[in-house]
């Protein structure tokens, strides 16, 4: 009774149909799955709430999708990989977030297609990797505080291309000026350089000198993005 209830108005003599209780099995180790895989990412990671639940509940999704297309790995595929890129329509992840959604969904194939003890296997092997590799900080990049983005504003009538070396010379390993804009209807322009800080020398009193020769207009200083989310 019971299987008459969840077989499909489709399903034929030839089709094979899936028992409710494997059916059950496979969701519950996907969820499984998705579970640790959340929780894998949360160590020593930035993460939001909406990311950790789509890694959750993504490995259920592709099971089951891979489970009402019997097996058929193309069709499965291409339904679920149309499901992960809802994700990131509009905003681009980071290479690991991207990684991690791949992750999800190759044990969830694994489960829709029956082989849950490799699921589980998988799963514990990329999650182990992962948080050996934040606990060592591999692939880091050495004195990252050191990379910096600035933001310089200075008046039309000074000349910015040699400006600022003699203080970039000195505070500064490498220098490159990234933009050049106009603004305050052209009375002003903003540079921004990409600068590497040398060790042991004082941020501040870097800021201050720039402030004297840039008429005490505005100044900004903040990390080097593309240093660290370029995918």
């Amino acid at each position: 009774m019971l299987e008459n209830l969840f077989k499909g108005i489709f399903d034929t003599e030839m089709t094979t149909v899936i028992s409710v209780k494997h059916f059950l099995l496979c969701v519950l180790i996907a969820l499984i799955v998705g579970v640790m895989l959340s929780l894998g990412f949360m160590y020593k990671s930035k993460y939001t709430k909406s990311f950790i639940l789509t890694l959750m509940l993504l490995p259920a999704v592709v099971c089951v999708v891979i489970m009402m297309v019997n097996g058929n790995v193309g069709a499965g595929v291409a339904v679920a990989g149309a499901f992960s890129l809802v994700r990131f329509r509009s905003v681009p992840g980071t290479a690991k977030e991207i990684t991690m959604l791949f992750l999800a969904m190759g044990a969830g194939l694994m489960c829709g297609m029956g082989y849950l003890a490799y699921s589980l296997l998988f799963t514990l092997i990329m999650l182990v990797l992962t948080i050996i590799i934040n606990i060592t900080g591999f692939g880091t990049k050495e004195n990252n505080h050191l990379y910096k983005t600035l933001n310089i504003t200075i008046p039309e009538d000074l000349n910015y291309t040699e400006v600022f070396d003699d203080i970039f010379n000195e505070y500064t390993s490498t220098v490159e000026l990234v933009r050049v804009k106009t603004t305050n209807m052209g009375s002003l322009f903003k540079l921004t350089y990409d600068v590497t800080l040398k060790a042991g020398k004082n941020e501040k009193e870097m800021i201050d000198k720039l402030r004297c020769r840039n008429g005490n207009l505005e100044i900004s200083v903040s990390r080097q993005e593309n240093a660290v989310a370029a995918l």
